[in-house]
């Protein structure tokens, strides 16, 4: 079943899916980052869990650990597992950025998402700035029309660059678009809670926030709490 892109989902973010029972608490997901795993096929393959995945392979030239070769192939794989309700594809990979070694091609990839009834999610991130307004507003766009939900992550440093973004998911969200956003770092952490209030509809958080998976994560409670407390004023 695809997660549902009209309401917001909160994700327990994490490469090794044995913490999925500690997540079922506050989670809705789990997002699976196979690129942080040691044996992703393997994990996906056992896993019998309660909560459905939203699969990740993230590159390294978008802050991931995952060499190029076959890392389109272990998604389209992915996709075709039972408990696999999405999946992240990077907005430039969906534009034609070369991928390196595969089988499948981002629209192979795509296709195989849709045959199995998988959400799309279209990803872009920015780990050295928050662009300008005009800049979000265009990313944004883009990456709702390419999946059936735009995620953008920035790096705030300020909080006016964090209600830069703020704005921007309010804007996406009146022009009809399905967004998810947040700002990376410690001035843009608030973001996190705030962004569904705007339409944002993923959050991200490690069970442990120890084990982060992006810079100014609150661990899983902690923003399940923050996101609950808003959403009921």
């Amino acid at each position: 079943m695809p997660l549902d892109p009209d309401s917001f989902s909160l994700c327990a973010s994490t490469g090794d899916l044995a913490e999925e029972p500690a997540a079922r608490e506050h989670a809705d997901c789990v997002e699976f980052r196979m690129d942080l795993a040691d044996d992703p096929g393997a994990a996906l393959d056992g896993y019998d869990g309660d909560l459905p995945l939203l699969v990740t392979n993230r590159p390294h030239w978008e802050g991931g650990e995952t060499a190029p070769y076959a890392r389109l192939d272990a998604l389209a794989t992915a996709v075709e597992h039972a408990a696999v309700a999405a999946v992240d594809v990077e907005l430039a990979t969906l534009r034609g950025r070369p991928t390196g070694t595969n089988d499948v091609d981002p629209s192979e990839l795509v296709a195989r998402a849709r045959a199995n009834g998988v959400t799309l999610v279209a990803s872009v991130h920015d780990f050295d700035a928050t662009p300008a307004p005009a800049t979000l507003d265009a990313l944004l766009a883009a990456a709702a029309a390419a999946g059936d939900v735009g995620k953008l992550a920035v790096t705030a440093r300020t909080s006016a660059e964090a209600l830069r973004l703020l704005s921007a998911t309010q804007r996406a969200t009146a022009r009809g678009d399905r967004v998810a956003t947040m700002a990376m770092g410690e001035a843009g952490r608030h973001t996190r809670a705030v962004a569904p209030v705007y339409g944002s509809r993923l959050g991200y958080a490690p069970v442990d926030a120890a084990d982060a998976t992006a810079p100014g994560q609150y661990d899983l409670a902690t923003l399940r709490r923050l996101v609950d407390d808003l959403a009921s004023r």
